[in-house]
C-alpha cells in the first residue's frame, strides 16, 4: 500500500511540473520572481507537501514558529536546516514567510523543466569546481538577495544523512553570515522517518520541524559559529527522534 501512495504521489509531482514550470518559464519573460514564486513555485511545492500528507500519510508539526523574525523585520537571515530527505526542500519554501534563495550546484539547471524553472528565480548556482569564484558568487549574491527581503537557505552538511547520523558541517553558511552580518537560524527536521534518504517510498508518520533561536554573527568566527549550530541542531535531534539515535547507538 505505501508503494501505491508513493507512486501516486510521485506521478502527480511530475504531471503537475510540467504544466506550472512552463507556466513559469513563460511568465517569466514579462514578470519578476516574486511573482513568480507567488504564482507558480508555491503553489507547486505546497501541493506536492499536501499530496505526500493527503496521499502518503506524510504529516507534519512545526515547533519554535515563534524563532522566526517579524514580517517587518528586515535584518539578513540564513536558514540552516537538518537535510535527512527531499520532504524538507519542498517544505521550507512553501511554508516559510518568505521567499527563499537556495544555494545550489549549477548542475541541477539542466534538469528539464524543474531545472528551467530554477534558473528563472533569482537564487544562487555556483560551480563547486571552481570554489574561489563560487564563494565570490554566494557572497555578492547573497548581501543582494538578503537585501530584497529574501532569505538565504544552506543544508550546512551538504547533502542528505541518513536517519539517526550526522553528516559533516561545513562553515559555507557561517562564513556567509560572519562576512555579511547575518544571524543564522537553525533547524532540526526528522523527515527521514517518513521518507528515507534515495528512496522516493513514504513510510506514513509525522515529520517534526523545530526553529531555534536566530543566533547572531556579530564578532564570530565562522568555525565556532558553525559548531554552535552543529551542537543547538544534532541536540535537538536527539530529543525529536532519540529512537533513531538509540538505534545507531546499539548498532556501532
Amino acid at each position: 500500500m505505501n508503494a501505491i501512495r508513493s507512486l501516486l504521489v510521485f506521478i502527480w509531482l511530475v504531471l503537475s511540473l510540467i504544466p506550472l514550470g512552463l507556466g513559469l518559464v513563460i511568465s517569466s519573460l514579462f514578470v519578476g520572481d516574486r511573482k513568480l514564486w507567488a504564482w507558480f513555485g508555491v503553489p507547486w511545492l505546497a501541493g506536492v507537501i499536501g499530496a505526500a500528507r493527503i496521499i502518503g500519510g506524510v504529516n507534519y508539526r512545526v515547533h519554535g514558529e515563534e524563532n522566526l523574525p517579524a514580517e517587518s523585520d528586515m535584518q539578513r537571515i540564513i536558514l540552516c536546516p537538518k537535510h535527512q530527505s527531499t520532504w524538507e526542500t519542498f517544505f521550507f519554501p512553501a511554508w516559510m514567510p518568505r521567499m527563499l534563495a537556495y544555494v545550489f550546484k549549477k548542475e541541477l539547471l539542466r534538469i528539464p523543466v524543474f531545472g528551467w524553472s530554477m534558473a528563472r528565480l533569482n537564487m544562487i548556482h555556483i560551480d563547486r569546481s571552481k570554489r574561489s569564484e563560487a564563494w565570490n558568487k554566494v557572497a555578492e549574491q547573497g548581501v543582494e538577495l538578503m537585501d530584497q527581503g529574501k532569505w538565504i537557505i544552506m543544508f550546512p552538511e551538504g547533502t542528505r544523512s541518513e536517519r539517526g547520523s550526522k553528516g559533516n558541517y561545513k562553515t559555507g553558511a557561517s562564513r556567509l553570515a560572519v562576512t555579511t552580518g547575518a544571524s543564522i537560524i537553525p533547524i532540526a527536521v526528522t523527515s527521514a522517518k517518513c521518507w528515507p534518504r534515495g528512496t522516493f517510498w513514504f513510510i506514513p508518520g509525522t515529520v517534526d520541524v523545530s526553529i531555534g533561536v536566530p543566533i547572531s554573527s556579530e564578532g564570530r568566527q565562522q568555525d565556532e559559529l558553525m559548531a554552535e549550530v552543529e551542537q543547538w541542531i544534532e541536540t535537538e535531534m536527539r530529543r525529536l527522534d532519540p529512537e533513531a539515535y538509540e538505534q545507531q547507538s546499539d548498532n556501532s
